[in-house]
């Protein structure tokens, strides 16, 4: 079982000082790639830009030190944006302070009780649709400052829907200097990546923007217009605890320590892939949690570890945790000495920054291959996870995602269970001379009816059945009938079990369950249900070839000494020759 141990540990075992410098030039480029992002995704959630710079120097160092990822780099997130813009909208910075705090200690107890491999049961569509989803809501978040758009007063504007409608009534206040910034903003941000990866296209977008708007007769909001930027160090600060705000937050932290994991252990996966490496998933959760109750403590808002971020970091050559702690140094210096300047970017600035985050996050490319390629179930569940995303919330989305998974999960195993009896000689038989005559009949050019075509497939998977088991075929008795079992036996598809009938002259039932993987409680309460029933009809049950978790489960049941331990039988041949012994053969 994996330990929880930080990989920072492990990796300077070898740190030498040319990787030291490759970690450092890593760690001023990404800081200031997360400069410009973490002030736009502080104003996409709600809170005051340094509240974002805050959470990744306090988060981003804290999981870099414990993290169980090398070049993990950790900070404010477009997923979170939306998830934490209402929480303020509803609770306050409070109430967010409490629900991190909540989350942070949910990601340590996750971590401790290795649940990092659990987070692989989340469906790929799931994630797809939500995050398409969250992209969706952020632009719509931002359409209002990237048109300069004013909102009509007394519109409540928490919900997504809610901030569409506003939108649209007061589309009339269209600010034309603002489309003229974003826009400019937008291109810059587009066409930088194609000129050189050297230089962070955020920060060349935002000197654009101040630039812009110092030196034209452009009239447009800036972040010092609507908030107040402060260039002090993040004070501790412990929200007030009741048992009405826990209970009150409780859902919310679930929430943000769920996305936290997935979006964090889904970054460490990209990472490993680009560095060959292999990281620590309970570590990791661990380190995510203690990240997430610092940055609350210290006035900060949810954190994980960021994609984008994590990828300039190995692109620049960081390779151990040294880069992400550089990075967080760097953060910090930057707060106190430049942080005022930050009052100067022009909102449609931010907006069009946000345009590009949910561009890289929204992968429409995959949601499209999905919707083309995927199972018809698989589609429906990304297409209502996205749009319960965008209609509602991540919550809703992820909640009812989840549930119509494991319905449509459940209904797949289900189908794959069977119960299957063997024919006797003459019944096969039978079954070919009825065949024979409907194939005649096909060939003569007659139209087959549903019951001619269901007895063609079943003549033609019992012939294949037959030649699969034709060194295995012997003659049994009348007195005795086999059923063969396949699939889970669970509480989906339980009710199998009552298929299995036997005739008047039936003396003798096998049960063949070399292919049953797996039994549980309800499954176990029907073949007691057919035990009994073999009981009142003088049968006796022979069960043959049963594997070591349904037996397990039986013998706990009481089901073993119920029917009798001799009864069950290693394989079909033992069970057969069994059954000839109490036929009396």
């Amino acid at each position: 079982m994996e330990k929880i141990r930080p990989m920072l540990f492990t990796t300077l075992k070898k740190y030498s000082g040319a990787q030291l410098m490759s970690d450092v030039v890593a760690g001023i480029i990404v800081a200031i790639i997360a400069l410009p992002l973490s002030i736009a995704l502080a104003l996409a959630s709600g809170v005051g830009p340094e509240q974002g710079i805050y959470t990744a120097i306090a988060a981003g160092f804290v999981i870099s030190f414990l993290g169980g990822s090398q070049v993990q780099i950790a900070g404010p997130t477009a997923a979170f944006a939306t998830i934490v813009a209402g929480i303020v909208a509803k609770s306050g910075v409070e109430g967010l302070a409490v629900a991190t705090i909540m989350a942070g200690i949910i990601l340590v107890v996750m971590g401790f009780c290795h649940f990092g491999s659990l987070i692989k049961f989340i469906p790929f569509t799931i994630t797809t649709g939500f995050t398409s989803g969250i992209a969706v809501t952020i632009v719509i978040g931002q359409l209002k400052d990237f048109f300069g758009v004013t909102y009509p007063a007394g519109m409540e504007t928490i919900e997504t829907m809610q901030k569409l409608k506003a939108f649209a009534a007061g589309f009339g206040s269209v600010n034309l200097h603002a489309i003229i910034v974003g826009v400019v903003c937008l291109a810059i941000l587009i066409v930088m990546p194609m000129i050189t990866e050297k230089i962070p296209g955020s920060l060349v977008a935002v000197i654009a923007g101040i630039l812009m708007v110092k030196f034209l007769p452009l009239h447009v909001n800036t972040i010092g217009d609507l908030y107040t930027v402060s260039n002090k160090l993040p004070a501790f600060r412990l929200p007030v605890f009741s048992y009405d705000v826990i209970q009150g937050s409780l859902s919310d932290a679930f929430t943000i320590a769920v996305l936290a994991a997935i979006e964090s252990l889904l970054s460490c996966v990209v990472a490993d892939g680009m560095i060959g490496g292999k990281h620590r998933s309970n570590t990791e959760l661990v380190a995510q949690g203690a990240g997430n109750i610092i940055s609350a403590l210290f006035g900060g808002i949810p954190a994980t570890g960021a994609i984008a971020r994590t990828a300039a970091n190995v692109k620049n050559g960081g390779r151990t945790p040294v880069a992400g702690m550089v990075h967080a140094v760097v953060l910090l210096l930057i707060l106190v000495v430049l942080m005022p300047c930050a009052s100067w970017i022009p909102m449609p600035t931010i907006a069009a920054i946000l345009f590009m985050v949910a561009y890289n996050m929204c992968q429409w490319r995959t949601f499209v291959r999905l919707t083309k390629t995927a199972p018809k179930s698989d589609i429906a569940v990304l297409v209502l996870t996205f749009f319960l995303t965008v209609i509602f919330d991540l919550v809703v989305a992820i909640e009812i995602g989840m549930l119509l998974s494991c319905l449509l999960f459940m209904k797949r195993m289900s189908d794959e269970t069977g119960v299957r009896s063997w024919l006797y000689v003459e019944e096969v038989e039978e079954q070919k001379r009825k065949a024979q005559e409907v194939r005649k009949a096909k060939k003569a050019g007659k139209e087959l009816s549903v019951e001619e075509a269901q007895l063609l497939a079943a003549a033609a998977e019992d012939e294949e059945a037959a030649m699969k088991e034709q060194a295995r075929l012997r003659e049994i008795p009348r007195e005795l009938a086999v059923y063969e079992i396949t699939g889970p036996l669970f509480f989906g598809a339980a009710d199998r079990i009552n298929q299995i009938e036997t005739r008047e002259e039936t003396k003798c039932l096998v049960l063949r369950m070399r292919a049953v993987p797996a039994v549980d409680s309800t499954a176990m309460n029907s073949m007691v249900a057919l035990y009994e029933r073999c009981q009142k009809n003088g049968v006796t049950l022979i069960l043959s070839h049963v594997n070591e978790q349904p037996m397990h489960v039986m013998e706990k049941a009481g089901f073993v000494d119920m029917v009798g331990r001799d009864h069950f039988c290693p394989n079909i041949e033992a069970a057969l020759d069994h059954a000839d012994e109490v036929l009396g053969k």
